[in-house]
């Protein structure tokens, strides 16, 4: 059963998807966020197809962080997310916070991918 404020997140992440939509030129990067980890995802709704997706259980960044559900977690996640996508051509991007407040963990997470060479 989901509590009240799962359903008003919810709620806000569908507010916020009947304006952003990712297109092959300009793809949608979407997080996801609960108490122990942190996932990432770019998509191209166009295709409905998911052209990567991150987390911090990835092998790669398991060692670098100790715990997966915090704001250093999404600073580390954020880093490899753009340097991922540079790699596979994708520099510019549209955030969707997935409904949560643009704060702590997602705020760290946007701008650590900023500084990491992409544009939202």
């Amino acid at each position: 059963m989901k509590n009240l404020r799962e359903y008003k997140r919810e709620f806000r992440h569908k507010r916020v998807r009947k304006k952003i939509q990712g297109t092959t030129e300009r793809p949608r990067l979407c997080v996801r966020r609960s108490l122990t980890n942190f996932y990432a995802q770019i998509v191209d709704d166009t295709q409905g197809k998911v052209l990567f997706g991150m987390s911090t259980l990835n092998k790669g960044l398991k060692g670098k962080i100790k715990n997966g559900g915090n704001v250093e977690a999404a600073v580390v996640l954020g880093e490899a997310v753009a340097a991922e996508a540079i790699k596979k051509g994708i520099k510019s991007v549209c955030f969707d916070r997935g409904g949560y407040l643009y704060h702590g963990r997602v705020k760290a997470f946007a701008e650590s991918v900023r500084q990491g060479g992409m544009e939202f």
